[in-house]
């Protein structure tokens, strides 16, 4: 009897003692994605998975610092050509990393068939590549180009060997889903969840856990209950009803800083003609578009009363913005300030644009995409109609909507837009920049907004070596756009992830999930 029961003393220390590594990590994210392939839809749930998959060359660190990835230094040879040393490397399956990949990448990004939005505005600078050896490339850009590590950073290398030739449906598959990333691919159900298991060759620091089981739970109260009741072990995006809860109890522990996702209002401005759901304060056809008028955008933007919703909507989840950083990162202007909440004076701007008993507009958005995004264009359209704007609101499921947006179906609609470049010019070439496929411009502009004034700015910044000189261009060109009202900035996020008390993690200011620094508690 006390030798079966020293064994079952044993066996339960020695279940205590198991490593972390042994475990399976159970993770619930706010989004599902739309495919495995890391070149198909630049989309921050995708970009996330995708982080646990592949590498950069280049990869930033919690506080949007470049560090080395796959490319271990860079450095200017001459005033068009960055020099990458590469990482010694392998792939998933066991294939070398080497200098072909790189090529072979960026030659792919801009060639994925039906991307709803793609990672061409990266790779677009680089005109030429040469390989001076398997583990050292050269770039070569059309002149000056500063910001390519940055770029760099922005989109995942894939395998030659193995993905020559493939199509989204193999990455979906995992007949191509192969990189160097700290897990390798083992199953997907769209909608439902990814199956992720460690990769033992990968470069960089061990991942806890053998498997991830990454599972998409839509509904925020859902998420919740899950973490609550240890279904799960790490969530993102928590929703902020239940911030207070989870804040007070000691099972759970919360992860937050001020990201870098700007949510915003974007509005026709495709079309001269009428736009598809603004009509006059009776419904009355209209000839024109208002939207293409500055004085409705602007009195659009000075209805809204941004820190009510950040106080009421957000519960102080985020912060109001004028622009698309918040402060403290390159190219944040501290002269640009939130829109001042004006009532009066938006109406005053709607009878001096010819509409002073104002309109009716549809406002559409996402229902399960961004934080509280429901909630959001609710919270606005009750703020249109008091300055007369009747505002029927229209929220729908991310992937319905997503897919009409990109087909400029809307005439006011609701997005956010992380920049994962920690600068300006990021979102200003893809949701400002006058829509051009060949530059790789406007790839989010689903309003078509474009101002050749603006274009020019952009450019002189993209070939603006010297930082500082740079940096004041860049907040010239979000004056222009913002006082044009391109778009109607709202607030700033703040990432906030909760796991189990049993786990820490590293906050960041992207919102790409590096599931290698969820560990447990020590």
């Amino acid at each position: 009897m006390a030798y079966r029961m020293r064994l079952a003393l044993c066996a339960t220390l020695a279940a205590f003692a198991l490593p972390a590594a042994a475990q399976t990590l159970k993770v619930a994210v706010s989004s599902a994605v739309t495919s495995i392939d890391p070149h198909y839809h630049n989309l921050a749930p995708n970009i996330s998975l995708s982080t646990q998959i592949f590498n950069r060359l280049v990869e930033m660190d919690a506080q949007a610092h470049l560090v080395p990835g796959l490319a271990t230094s860079w450095k200017l040879v001459a005033p068009d050509t960055w020099e990458l040393k590469l990482r010694d490397a392998k792939f998933g399956n066991g294939n070398d990393f080497v200098a072909d990949d790189v090529v072979f990448t960026i030659d792919r990004i801009p060639k994925v068939p039906n991307s709803p939005s793609n990672f061409a505005a990266y790779t677009k600078p680089v005109v030429s590549t040469e390989i001076v050896d398997p583990h050292t490339i050269r770039l070569h850009t059309n002149g000056v180009f500063p910001l390519l590590p940055t770029y760099l950073a922005q989109f995942f290398i894939i395998n030659k060997k193995a993905d020559e030739g493939a199509t989204t449906d193999d990455f979906n598959t995992g007949k191509a889903a192969i990189g160097t990333g700290p897990f390798r691919f083992v199953s997907y159900r769209p909608g439902d969840r990814v199956v992720l298991e460690r990769n033992d060759t990968y470069w960089g620091p061990k991942p806890a856990w053998q498997r991830v089981d990454y599972r998409f739970i839509t509904n925020d109260a859902s998420r919740t209950a899950a973490l609550l009741a240890g279904d799960v072990d790490f969530i993102d995006f928590v929703p902020t009803e239940d911030l207070t809860k989870l804040a007070k109890d000691p099972k759970v522990k919360l992860w937050e800083t001020i990201g870098t996702r700007l949510i915003f209002l974007a509005l026709d401005q495709s079309r001269d003609g009428p736009s598809p759901f603004v009509s006059g304060p009776n419904g009355e056809k209209l000839d024109k578009n208002p939207l293409k008028d500055r004085r409705v955008r602007l009195a659009l933007s000075l209805a809204i009363n941004r820190q009510a919703i950040v106080d009421r909507v957000m519960e102080d989840a985020a912060v109001p913005s004028g622009q698309y950083l918040p402060p403290g990162v390159y190219s944040y202007a501290p002269d640009i300030k939130p829109p001042p909440y004006d009532p009066a004076r938006a109406k005053q701007l709607l009878a001096e644009a010819g509409f002073p008993n104002g309109l009716r507009i549809a406002l559409h958005g996402p229902n399960d995409r961004y934080v509280n995004d429901s909630k959001i264009i609710q919270a606005v359209g009750q703020m249109w109609t008091r300055i007369g704007v009747q505002t029927e609101v229209d929220p729908l499921p991310w992937t319905s909507y997503v897919g009409q947006a990109n087909k400029q179906a809307f005439s006011a609609f609701l997005f956010g837009w992380g920049t994962g470049t920690a600068e300006a010019s990021d979102p200003l070439i893809a949701q400002n920049g006058t829509f051009n496929p060949t530059k790789g411009w406007g790839a989010a502009n689903r309003g078509r907004y474009s101002n050749p004034e603006l274009d020019k700015l952009i450019e002189q910044a993209l070939g603006t070596a010297d930082d500082g000189a740079r940096e004041k261009v860049l907040q010239q060109a979000q004056r222009l756009a913002f006082e044009d009202v391109a778009l109607i900035p709202l607030h700033i996020q703040k990432n906030i992830w909760a796991t189990s008390a049993a786990f820490t993690y590293v906050p960041t200011v992207g919102e790409d999930l590096h599931l290698v620094d969820v560990q447990p508690a020590k």
